[in-house]
This record gives C-alpha cells, sequence and structure tokens, in this order.
C-alpha cells in the first residue's frame, strides 16, 4: 500500500471513529438537536400561512429551503469551525509531524462534517413530514435531484469551510463570517419568496451558493407547479448546477493552496501562543 492510499484509509477510519465519539458528547448533540428544533417549531407555526399567490403551505415551502441552509452552515461553518480549534489546540501541528498527516486529517474532517451535514438533513426532515403536507418524497424525480443538488453543495461549500478556517486563527473572529450568512440567509428565499425583493438584492443573493442550495432542494421536494412563485418562473436547474459548479471549481482550487500555506506556518511557537491567548480569554 502506497503513503497516499494509507494515509486515505486512515482519514476515513479517522472520520468514522469522530462521528461516533461526536454523538456521545452532549455538547454535540445540543448542537445539532436544538437548532433542528427551533426550525421545526417555526415550520410548524408557518405551515398554516401559504406561499403569495398559491394555496400551498409556507412551512412546506420553507423546509426544503431549511435544507438547503443546513448544507451550507454544516459544510461551510462546521468545516471553518474544526479547523481553528484544531489550529489553536495543536492536532494540526501533530498532524503535521506524521507522513501524509495533514491528508489525512483533512480526509477524516471531510467525512466527519458531511456524514455530520446529511445527519441533520435526515432529522430535519424527517420530523417535517408528519405535520408539513405537499412535500413529493413519493416521486422518483425527487430522489434523482438529492442525489446531484445534496453533492453538489457538499462540495461547493466544504472547500470554502476549509479555506475559511486557514485564514482564520482566532475563534473569536467567526463572527466575521457567520454575521454576513446571516444576512445572505433574509436576501436568499429561504424563509420567504425574494420576488419582492429589488433587483440589486435579488442579483446579490444569486451570485453566493446559498440561494442556489435552497432553489435545488426545493425543486427535489417541492410540487413543480410551485415554480411559478420563483424567479424567473421555473427551477432553473442548469443554472444551479453551473453556480454551484463555480463555487465547487474555486473551493478545490484555493483550498488546497490556502491549506499548504497555513500547514508550513504552523509551529510550536504559534500554537503555544494561541493557547496562551485562550487562557488569557478564559481567564
Amino acid at each position: 500500500m502506497n503513503p497516499t492510499t494509507a494515509a486515505l484509509r486512515a482519514g476515513l477510519r479517522r472520520g468514522l471513529i469522530e462521528l461516533r465519539t461526536t454523538f456521545t458528547n452532549g455538547q454535540d448533540l445540543w448542537n445539532y438537536f436544538f437548532p433542528t428544533a427551533v426550525l421545526l417549531v417555526a415550520m410548524f407555526f408557518m405551515r398554516g400561512s401559504t406561499v403569495p399567490g398559491t394555496d400551498f403551505s409556507l412551512g412546506a415551502r420553507t423546509l426544503p429551503s431549511a435544507l438547503g441552509m443546513g448544507l451550507l452552515f454544516g459544510g461551510l461553518l462546521g468545516l471553518a469551525q474544526q479547523l481553528i480549534v484544531d489550529r489553536e489546540d495543536g492536532t494540526l501541528l501533530r498532524a503535521k509531524a506524521i507522513p501524509n498527516g495533514m491528508l489525512g486529517y483533512l480526509v477524516g474532517k471531510l467525512v466527519l462534517i458531511s456524514a455530520i451535514s446529511l445527519i441533520g438533513l435526515v432529522i430535519q426532515l424527517v420530523p417535517g413530514l408528519f405535520f408539513l403536507d405537499g412535500l413529493r418524497l413519493g416521486d422518483p424525480g425527487a430522489w434523482l435531484t438529492l442525489a446531484w443538488v445534496v453533492p453538489l453543495g457538499l462540495v461547493a461549500t466544504l472547500p470554502l469551510g476549509a479555506v475559511i478556517g486557514s485564514l482564520i486563527e482566532n475563534p473569536r473572529n467567526m463572527g466575521l463570517v457567520v454575521l454576513p450568512i446571516f444576512g445572505l440567509i433574509a436576501l436568499s428565499g429561504i424563509f420567504y419568496p425574494i420576488n419582492g425583493l429589488p433587483g440589486w438584492l435579488q442579483g446579490v443573493a444569486q451570485v453566493f451558493p446559498l440561494y442556489w442550495l435552497g432553489l435545488g432542494m426545493r425543486s427535489a421536494l417541492l410540487p413543480a407547479d410551485l415554480a411559478v412563485v420563483e424567479l424567473g418562473g421555473s427551477w432553473r436547474h442548469l443554472e444551479t448546477l453551473g453556480v454551484l459548479g463555480a463555487w465547487a471549481l474555486l473551493g478545490l482550487v484555493l483550498a488546497p493552496v490556502v491549506l499548504r500555506r497555513m500547514a508550513r506556518r504552523e509551529s510550536g511557537s504559534r500554537v503555544a501562543a494561541r493557547r496562551e491567548r485562550a487562557m488569557q480569554r478564559v481567564g
């Protein structure tokens, strides 16, 4: 077995071990289930409202959008936070000291974050089926659409998460990323169609992957005739594929460069300095 294959297998095992461990940690379980519970409660109270111009439940329309939002949060923010924390406690430095250790580390994190994102999707979707009507999970076309939207969404967001996690050293600075994402949520039609927004705001929303993740998930799970309330009056599958593919390509080009640069700069003195700053924050 060559060193690269060994690192890939070690990374896969690492990811599965961390996945099993995370479901025995109360704090991690709270982080997974509490936001899901909040979203489901919100959709429960929205189920009586309708999408403007239709008699379709706004809650049922929101669920697929929230699933797309969950992919962004899991892939981008999840991986970024993991990298920041592991840089601060020296995990990345230890991985760097092992032959192909960084490759194995990154594969393990990709496995972990992808699995958590998919599990999060399931634990949002399944309860929603019991009180929201109109979702078309019985249609084979829905599963075919999910089969390309979900993996492409992860590929479009995970490398970006690696880039952000490599550039940010202080966990407190994650707010610089989280706050703009909350702004994008308001612009991207997650909780309400954006047709009423000014054209330039609609254009801003369509630059970023969040809008297209929400649209792709809606195209998979909602009735075909509900496309009339979307921009352009259609699900725009080709545009979804193109924009998410472009973000995936950008991330895949940037991530290796930024990760290598970050790995070269890691040293014992930098880890010690971060640990000292962390202790000062705790104190």
